[in-house]
């Protein structure tokens, strides 16, 4: 019986078929990134040109993706010392630009990290967030390699 012929077993596939597969999957992804210049120029923010769109739409990949990162490090943060509620902030900023959903969480975090009277973080909140976090990585540093 040959692999093919089993059931629930997925064919060998032979290595002329693997360049075939390759352009298949290249075709598709051109036809997103196609689809994705369209809709940006559609939006008509400022992009008239395809250079344009292509510039812009890889700039709101990278806020979105640095954004998430800053997010999940800021979550981290929230049970080890350091400025959690702060960091996930900015990071909701950063994506608060392209993704609506961030618009509103964001809006959540402001409210739950102290303010002063101004409206922004209040002193001694960045202060005592940051004193935390060098004394925690300082307290690692020297169980890791001093003691």
């Amino acid at each position: 019986m040959s692999p093919q012929d089993r059931p629930g077993e997925s064919p060998v596939e032979s290595p002329v078929d693997r360049p075939q597969r390759r352009s298949e999957r290249r075709e598709h992804l051109d036809e997103l990134l196609e689809a994705a210049v369209e809709a940006e120029i559609e939006t008509g923010r400022r992009e008239e040109t395809v250079e344009q769109a292509e510039r812009s739409l890889v700039l709101r990949v990278l806020r979105v993706t640095l954004g998430v990162v800053v997010v999940a490090v800021g979550l981290s943060l929230l049970v080890l010392p350091g400025p959690g509620l702060i960091v996930i902030a900015g990071g909701l900023a950063l994506m608060a630009q392209d993704v609506p959903f961030a618009r509103r969480w964001l809006a959540k975090v402001r409210e739950r990290i102290p303010e002063d009277e101004d409206g922004g973080i209040a002193t001694w909140v960045v202060v005592l967030s940051v004193s935390a976090l060098v004394m925690s990585i300082a307290a690692s540093i020297w169980f890791t390699f001093l003691r």
